[in-house]
């Protein structure tokens, strides 16, 4: 017969371990739960960008939209942080922006 009779609580291994040891632990764990979390917006962007790039826009709107997301992408690179550059990114986000919110096409 088994010693084990689930009566007997669970010993918190964390509360015999030292300070460094338990920041260590919950140092793994969060970065654990980081990687998965970034490789979830990984398999959204991909999708995202299979959806956006299937076929080309048909109208201002789904290109005003793809052009909002490439300037998203180009956003995060670290050519993107001269102050210049992030307010045009913003002045042509804005546009299109504007762009997106019209039901009708722009005339040429």
């Amino acid at each position: 017969m088994s010693d084990n009779d689930n009566t007997t609580p669970a010993v918190l291994l964390d509360q015999h371990r030292g300070m460094a040891s338990q920041k260590a632990t919950e140092a793994r764990r969060h970065r654990s739960e980081v990687e998965a979390d970034q490789a979830s917006l990984r398999d959204s962007r991909a999708e995202l960008e299979k959806f956006l790039f299937a076929a080309p826009a048909t109208n201002w709107t789904e290109a005003a939209k793809k052009a909002l997301y490439l300037l998203r992408l180009f956003a995060e690179t670290t050519d993107a942080r001269d102050p210049r550059i992030k307010q045009l990114i913003e002045d042509a986000a804005a546009d299109l922006n504007g762009l997106c919110g019209k039901s009708a096409a722009p005339e040429a």
